[in-house]
């Protein structure tokens, strides 16, 4: 496991170098704390209105509020005289070594790498917020590269010495993170909690639903290849099928149903591959946001380019997280330090060609039923569009809050905006083109 939570009594020292008044931006919001409140004559107890912050305020305060108390440490007034809200670099390095005991040595490189950047000699506290809080700005973060050009040390891939959990933590930060310093933070920071309870959870219900209609269609329609085009297939309520576009949840629900075997196992291997060790960096909620949003663009994208056909399987948000993951290795390939890289991207690109290109040939292939057709491939180009746009905006902004990017706001725009035009278009098209669609279920 990473090692984070070390460190907190040389947070709660430097808490003490504050000027009387501070002021934390924090989700758009700004706490203005007075001092005098938190810090007495000694080890006075911290009034609780003093630590009404909201969420993410920093690991130090919530510290505070666990224990009531503040350790005694250096009056503010002999690092900061001035109440400037800065103190020298050579001073904070001094704080450093004096607790470098207490913290762990990537947070301490970390540290050093802030305390470098600086060529003004002085160091503002909202840096050193930033980086406990794990809210780290564009410019924050340049400025701990910057600093950490200037560190000789070993990189985490040296490391000895490690257990299981700590490999795989280790070997996930290298699979996933183009920066050695991200790496670094990944493996200090990373608890196993929560899990990567959203790909799993995913999975699981495409591959035990995905299994149990297979079997059941199997038998019950006398065959196991390409039931897809049978029209009880097509009865299931989580297909999308064009005659039933009114029913929403159709958009979304027919991940859960797949062409074949083959088809689903493809599915449910790239999701563990590649999905788990994402969500294991960027959080369920990234993860699954990328995700969702390719499953509904695929869904839409064929109802607007490939208007007669049905749409089935996972290949949507399957394709916009391994795309995203994929664009975000070119467009980092000198950082990036997984091994065989270039093997394993050729194979992956294999893969996908093969399966989308079994998934053309599938859709013009003549159907055992006509006029009911087979499963549309547009869906996996609508996964990849997802995942170019706003997978690599969320895969290449680590830690770093999306609100921030102006890339992410242009992506959601642009998202939006093919939303908005595909309802429209599935309101009024069908009628205006007077296609003829095939029977419903």
């Amino acid at each position: 496991m990473g090692k984070a939570g070390t460190g907190e009594s040389w947070e709660l020292e430097f808490l003490k170098l504050l000027p009387p008044q501070i002021r934390i931006d924090e989700a758009d919001r700004v706490y203005n704390i007075e001092l005098p409140n938190l810090i007495g004559e000694g080890n006075g107890l911290v009034p609780s209105s003093a630590l009404c912050l909201g969420p993410g305020s920093g690991r130090f305060l919530t510290l505070l509020e666990d224990t009531g108390q503040l350790p005694q440490g250096p009056a503010i007034h002999e690092f900061d005289p001035g109440n400037t809200g800065f103190i020298s670099t050579g001073k904070f390095r001094s704080l450093l070594d004096s607790h470098s005991s207490k913290l762990d040595p990537h947070k301490r490189e970390v540290l050093l790498a802030l305390a470098d950047s600086h060529a003004n000699g002085q160091i503002c506290y909202q840096d050193f917020v930033n980086l406990m809080s794990n809210k780290r700005s564009n410019s924050f973060r340049q400025a701990i590269l910057q600093g950490n050009r200037r560190l000789c040390s070993k990189a985490l891939l040296e490391e000895k010495g490690l257990n299981l959990s700590q490999r795989l933590i280790r070997h996930v930060a290298y699979e996933t993170l183009p920066r050695e310093i991200d790496r670094k933070w990944y493996y200090d920071s990373y608890t196993c909690c929560p899990p990567p309870w959203f790909m799993i959870t995913v999975t699981l219900l495409e591959a035990r639903m995905g299994v149990a209609f297979f079997l059941y269609n199997g038998v019950s329609l006398g065959q196991f290849v390409l039931q897809v085009t049978h029209p009880r297939y097509l009865k299931n309520p989580l297909v999308y099928h064009p005659q039933l576009r009114a029913q929403a949840w159709r958009y979304l629900t027919y991940i859960f149903m797949h062409a074949g075997i083959e088809h689903l196992g493809l599915n449910v291997v790239l999701q563990l591959l590649v999905g788990v060790p994402l969500e294991m960096v960027h959080g369920a909620t990234r993860i699954g946001l990328v995700y969702v949003a390719g499953v509904v663009a695929g869904s839409l994208a064929v109802s607007v380019a490939d208007m007669t056909a049905p749409v089935v399987g996972s290949s949507g948000g399957v394709y916009a997280l391994v795309s995203a993951h994929l664009a975000n290795i070119v467009m980092n390939w000198s950082g990036m330090k997984c091994q065989f890289k270039l093997l394993r991207m050729a194979v992956a690109l294999i893969c996908m060609s093969m399966e989308f290109g079994r998934a053309v040939w599938l859709r013009f292939h003549p159907s055992a039923y006509p006029p009911c057709p087979h499963p549309s491939f547009v869906a996996h180009l609508g996964g990849v569009a997802v995942g170019i746009t706003l997978g690599v905006v969320v895969l290449r902004n680590y830690e770093q809050r999306l609100q921030d990017q102006s890339l992410w706001w242009i992506f959601v725009a642009m998202y939006t905006v093919f939303v908005l035009f595909a309802v429209f278009w599935n309101i009024f098209a069908y009628t205006l083109l007077d296609l003829k669609l095939p029977p419903p279920p």
